[in-house]
């Protein structure tokens, strides 16, 4: 990596560490406040919209710092994208939007990415079958997508300095991913994904516990639209192993959001209903304080990380075995701490049967 863009990723980092303060103070102007109620954690009114911040430290970064790094039509294609993204949190963050009203945001920036930018997934490639062309369900299968990774970190964003923590691990590892192991011509992907990250370093301090602002939706919407984007780059030709990738690098929120999904169904619930079920929740109820909660779902997402990166190095029965293998250990995870709800074991209670079957014969 040449000596200026670590230059400018340093430069970066300490842009987004001086606007922070500018932002926070922006906030209780324009009354992005989060008040304090039942469903939240703070005891005091806190700042949100801290990823403006963020988004303009990056935005900095990409149109004059490292401006040479990214093609012009990527880098204006995607930022018509990121600016709906960072309106529809703003709004959010002041007035509070209905969900169906920030689907709506997240799908006009998704709509903008995949027509201006370029940015879509056009052919699946299947085992044994071959390579073929999704026609028009590029469309909503990339919607669908983008939709889904954003909601999903939007979701995790309920402690100090968690979705950004979980953030900057997932980024980090995907910019590994990119620049070392899938060999993708465009490396400029990887310089854009560092200089997010970097902003969100220079952010982190002020929104890790004790917080003194939070990312807000400008910021959770933000960094999960930019996950979906940047996945994008790696997706556009799609196989079963450039799809599991992602989803096991965004383990955490993935897996908290398809959980909550399951619980809401279970207890005849919406899905858009908000509970204190989430990933976070539970293990504060288990007994952990607020940082030590922050720090094991960050040694999660760490795991998560690890084993996304064996992946491009095994072969196809590697994969395999290691993707069976981390699925009944998040299933066991899961119900070990009640994610899906109090009783709802089948793996564990699965497991208890066996072993008390096995040791009722051999006491015979």
């Amino acid at each position: 990596m040449k000596f200026e863009i670590i230059v400018s990723l340093f430069a970066t980092m300490i842009l987004s560490a001086v606007l922070t303060p500018f932002v926070r103070k922006l906030a209780f102007r324009v009354g992005a406040i989060d008040n304090p109620n039942s469903r939240r954690v703070n005891k005091v009114p806190m700042p949100t919209m801290g990823g403006l911040a963020i988004f303009l430290a990056y935005t900095f970064a990409t149109v004059f710092l490292l401006r040479e790094q990214i093609p012009t039509v990527q880098l204006w294609g995607v930022f018509g994208g990121e600016v709906i993204i960072i309106v529809t949190g703003i709004i959010d963050d002041i007035f509070v939007l209905k969900p169906r009203q920030k689907v709506l945001g997240i799908s006009l920036a998704a709509l903008e990415v995949y027509f201006v930018a370029g940015l879509k997934m056009a052919h699946l490639t299947l085992p044994f079958v071959g390579m073929v062309d999704l026609g028009w369900l590029s469309l909503p299968v990339t919607w669908l997508w983008i939709l889904a990774i954003t909601n999903a970190v939007n979701l995790i964003d309920g402690l100090d300095g968690l979705a950004t923590g979980v953030g900057i691990i997932s980024l980090s590892t995907m910019g590994v991913t990119g620049l070392f192991f899938l060999n993708v011509a465009n490396t400029f992907v990887g310089v854009a994904i560092f200089a997010l990250v970097a902003a969100m370093i220079g952010f982190l301090p002020y929104n890790f516990f004790p917080a003194r602002i939070y990312l807000g939706d400008t910021g959770a919407l933000f960094i999960g639209f930019m996950i979906s984007v940047f996945s994008l780059y790696g997706l556009k030709n799609v196989t079963i192993i450039s799809v599991i990738i992602p989803v096991i690098i965004l383990g955490v929120p993935i897996t908290d959001t398809v959980y909550a999904i399951l619980r809401r169904i279970l207890n005849k619930q919406p899905i858009s209903h908000a509970d204190k079920h989430h990933l976070h929740h539970r293990l504060m109820q288990m007994g952990l304080t607020h940082r030590q909660t922050v720090l094991v779902i960050y040694g999660i997402a760490l795991i998560f990380a690890f084993i996304s990166l064996l992946y491009p190095i095994s072969p196809m029965w590697g994969a395999a075995l290691l993707t069976v293998a981390s699925l009944i250990g998040l299933e066991l995870f899961v119900e070990v701490i009640g994610l899906v709800g109090k009783g709802r074991q089948p793996l564990l209670n699965w497991i208890n049967h066996m072993v008390k079957g096995m040791t009722s014969k051999n006491s015979h």
